[in-house]
């Protein structure tokens, strides 16, 4: 299978380097301004892995032409950018993969939509979500992820396509829910850096329960089904979200807490927003994803937003 990889950070490299080591002939591209693309170009390597010789490289977007699969790994708020960008060159006549997790925070979109906005209904779109780390699979530990999307002979070729040793993939059967819970546990994962941050970390065990319920409820409501958020793509997410070294979504909650600088993208940044106008719309009450918007965007004091969760008023856990 040709696959092109739009997006040469930390994941889209990892997709690169794992879809070419199961034997796919693969490019990942990259603009020619993009510092991670240079420094492949230079040493065929970043700070995680080294990419396989016959791995090509392409700052130019004409290479999305000659591929049967177009996968793209950028933040959520470039993905209709990017679109735009490669329609030229035949991208909305492709089979589209998004590994990648979050809302467009202006419309609140789904990235699958976001797609089908850009290039029709008819675009065969799937989503390849779930927990995992570059660091440890690199290290070949392996993890469990999902594909899933409107089109179910898309996701068998794509399983049968894309699995190997070190990821297990099962079938999504709820395109809503996965990606809304994969989105949310971004949140989820600042918020349990604010828990780090503060020395609270034995409340994780509460914000990983009740948070899977806050977003089970927003699931359900929007049409989905709400056992989607106990599933791989949010709740089987937390280990790597919400305890992980290697979460950029905790530490940044950890770094805000302490008041330190954080440079790298955290993308539950800008999904709390998302779900805040998400909740409004579908009139479900989500109070950690409220406590995590108050810190973010309204200065609200971080302990003063957890003594508040405690003081809700009591009610059933389900």
């Amino acid at each position: 299978m040709r696959i092109t990889v739009a997006g040469c950070g930390r994941w889209g490299s990892f997709i690169a380097w794992y879809l070419c080591r199961i034997g796919h002939a693969v490019t990942l591209y990259g603009r020619p301004e993009s510092r991670n693309m240079q420094r492949f170009l230079a040493e065929r390597r970043n700070d995680y892995l080294t990419l396989q010789p016959e791995l090509a490289l392409s700052t130019d977007r004409a290479c999305v032409a000659g591929c049967d699969v177009l996968v793209i790994s950028v933040g959520s708020q470039s993905l209709a950018g990017l679109l735009e960008e490669l329609r030229p060159c035949g991208a909305a006549g492709k089979k589209i993969v998004l590994c990648m997790k979050g809302l467009e925070v202006s419309t609140g979109r789904r990235l699958s939509q976001v797609v089908a906005d850009a290039y029709g209904e008819t675009c065969p779109v799937a989503v390849w979500l779930g927990p995992g780390h570059v660091q440890e699979f690199v290290r070949g530990v392996p993890n469990c992820m999902v594909i899933d999307s409107q089109s179910t002979a898309l996701q068998e070729e794509l399983i049968g396509a894309f699995a190997g040793d070190l990821i297990r993939f099962y079938y999504g059967r709820d395109l809503l829910g996965n990606e809304i819970g994969a989105a949310a546990k971004n949140v989820i994962g600042i918020a349990a850096g604010v828990l780090d941050g503060l020395g609270l970390t034995t409340l994780k065990g509460a914000l990983m329960s009740r948070g899977t319920r806050e977003i089970a409820r927003l699931i359900s409501a929007m049409g989905g089904n709400e056992l989607s958020a106990y599933g791989l793509c949010h709740l089987g997410d937390y280990e790597a979200t919400v305890f992980s070294p290697h979460s950029r979504n905790r530490r940044f909650g950890e770094a805000f807490v302490q008041g330190e600088p954080f440079t790298k993208l955290a993308e539950g940044y800008y999904t709390a927003a998302a779900l805040m106008e998400l909740g409004q719309r579908w009139k479900v009450e989500l109070p950690i994803c409220a406590a995590v918007y108050a810190m973010l965007y309204e200065n609200a004091e971080p302990q003063g937003e957890i003594d508040r969760l405690f003081t809700r008023s009591l009610k059933q856990e389900f």
